[in-house]
């Protein structure tokens, strides 16, 4: 499974959606009729370390990370509770192996806004990841219909 696949079956499948470029990541944002300026966040595809996200070895050939928010319960009854936010350049304080390949998991900066994140997903991970990313995808539709009506 390679990241240009995942971000494809998002454009494929899901309606007013935008793939651009934000932060050196790949974003897939919700935005119908770019109505808001970038959209709402539904997933996100990074290739590289970033200064203060390191800890997922992305310098490796060919890993790659995909990035998502799911719903406050969802990501307590995946992993149990929210961690703290990190100090600037941190990383959640969480027991896991931020640089483990096919592995559901926090995400290691953003786990405390309830991201997970999985690196270079297999077939079937990424079967386990679609009910996830339709749940992104709500609630990004969710967040953007409240931003239009402010």
């Amino acid at each position: 499974m390679d990241s240009d696949f995942i971000l494809q079956y998002c454009i494929d499948n899901y309606e007013g959606i935008v793939l651009c470029n934000s932060y050196g990541e790949r974003c897939i944002f919700y935005n119908p009729d770019m109505s808001l300026k970038r959209g709402v966040y539904v997933l996100t595809v990074k290739d590289k370390d970033g200064e203060c996200d390191k800890s997922s070895a992305l310098g490796r050939q060919g890993v790659y990370r995909v990035n998502l928010g799911i719903s406050g319960d969802t990501f307590t009854k995946m992993f149990g509770a929210k961690p703290s936010r990190p100090a600037k350049g941190g990383i959640v304080d969480m027991p896991y192996d931020f640089s483990a390949l096919d592995t559901v998991m926090p995400h290691p900066v953003y786990a405390w806004m309830n991201w997970i994140c999985v690196l270079n997903p297999s077939d079937n991970t990424f079967l386990h990841l679609l009910p996830l990313i339709d749940e992104a995808y709500s609630l990004a539709r969710a967040k953007c219909g409240k931003r239009m009506r402010t």
